[in-house]
């Protein structure tokens, strides 16, 4: 035998129904939160072993940026060694010239603007067979930050964002 439901039941069910729906939609969006956060933090942590890489190469070989801003930058995530900075007067020729007789090699990690493209490929053509060694750690930090910023200054407070935590590299471990 069937019995009828009442107005009432009928609402009841009904509000069953919709507080299951939300509460499914909300365990997704905490779910989708948690993704995203998780995907932040496993970003920050290959964006903090790339920068412990060009930390250890940055004690023997110098890094060229283009700015002040920058060599800031890397100092407060921990690089100790040479920081050189292109705008320092001279033209892109007598700048490559100086870094050719002082170093064997160097890393460059220019902006990945338009400017910072352009000037990369310039020192690139004017450093033939000192840079391409260690490319891949400008390649790799790009490719990290390039959805969020587009400079080497904006570094500490992108990893900072992403690991919740200000983040330094160094003799300690991570």
């Amino acid at each position: 035998m069937k019995t009828r439901q009442t107005l009432s039941d009928k609402r009841k069910e009904s509000e069953k129904v919709r507080s299951h729906k939300e509460l499914c939609f909300r365990h997704a969006d905490f779910a989708r939160g948690m993704a995203i956060y998780s995907l932040d933090a496993d970003r920050a942590d290959r964006l903090r072993e790339v920068l412990q890489a060009l930390y250890e190469v940055n004690k023997r070989v110098p890094v060229i940026v283009e700015g002040r801003r920058d060599t800031d930058a890397l100092r407060k995530i921990g690089l100790v060694g040479d920081i050189i900075t292109l705008h320092s007067g001279k033209g892109v020729y007598e700048f490559c010239e100086d870094i050719a007789e002082k170093y064997p090699n160097a890393v460059l990690l220019m902006d990945w603007d338009d400017k910072g493209e352009k000037l990369f490929r310039a020192l690139a053509e004017g450093l033939t067979g000192l840079w391409e060694e260690v490319a891949p750690l400008r390649e790799i930090i790009k490719v990290l930050c390039q959805k969020d910023i587009k400079d080497i200054e904006g570094i500490p407070g992108l990893i900072e964002r992403l690991a919740g935590t200000t983040v330094t590299v160094g003799e300690e471990v991570l």
